[in-house]
């Protein structure tokens, strides 16, 4: 097998001589206005795909495939003296898809954009359910703020204070300075 840079060096040589010929040295009337997009050749350099575009309607391409196959053994023989290389790669001619889908793509982004204008046309006269803006900003005053049923009462909180003190090794909390404590330190010093 031939390295890639090789195989790659094969290619522009064969598209630049079919290109060549295409150009002046096949006569064949059934030849439209041809253009070769690109040249594939496997790793053996057995196998040469070449891709090409035809300007022009349907009747054009089937035409000019036409002319292609037949003129196959003449563009063979002058890629083979032009390349030098031992064993000529046998030659494919592939209608190149990429016009196709580039005009199937323009078309859906046409589609796109004009459902896009139609929504916004849609949009234009339309206002909103609620408020515009329905969330809340730092710069805002808090509404719940300004009642005094939903405001911190100190005297509820005093009642829900819950007393800080130690856990012993068995998580009980014990208050400060109680009772406990003073066992607790009798215990320690016996």
């Amino acid at each position: 097998m031939a390295d890639a840079a090789r195989a790659r060096k094969v290619a522009d040589r064969i598209h630049e001589t079919v290109a060549r010929l295409l150009q002046g040295r096949i006569k064949d009337p059934r030849l439209g206005f041809v253009t070769v997009t690109d040249v594939r050749v496997t790793g053996d350099l057995q196998q040469a795909t070449i891709f090409y575009t035809v300007y022009g309607s349907d009747e054009d391409r089937r035409d000019s495939a036409a002319a292609l196959n037949s003129a196959k053994g003449l563009i063979r023989s002058e890629v083979g003296r032009a390349l030098g290389i031992r064993l000529t790669p046998s030659l494919t001619f592939q209608l190149d898809a990429l016009p196709t889908q580039a005009k199937s793509f323009d078309d859906a982004l046409a589609r796109a954009r004009a459902k896009d204008e139609e929504i916004a046309r849609a949009h234009a006269g339309a206002s909103y359910a609620g408020e515009e803006d329905p969330y809340r900003h730092d710069d805002e005053p808090d509404a719940e703020s300004d009642d005094g049923d939903n405001a911190f009462d100190a005297a509820d909180s005093a009642d829900d204070v819950v007393p800080v003190g130690r856990a012993d090794s068995t998580g009980v909390v014990s208050s400060a300075g109680g009772a406990d404590d003073a066992g607790d330190a009798d215990e320690a010093e016996a």
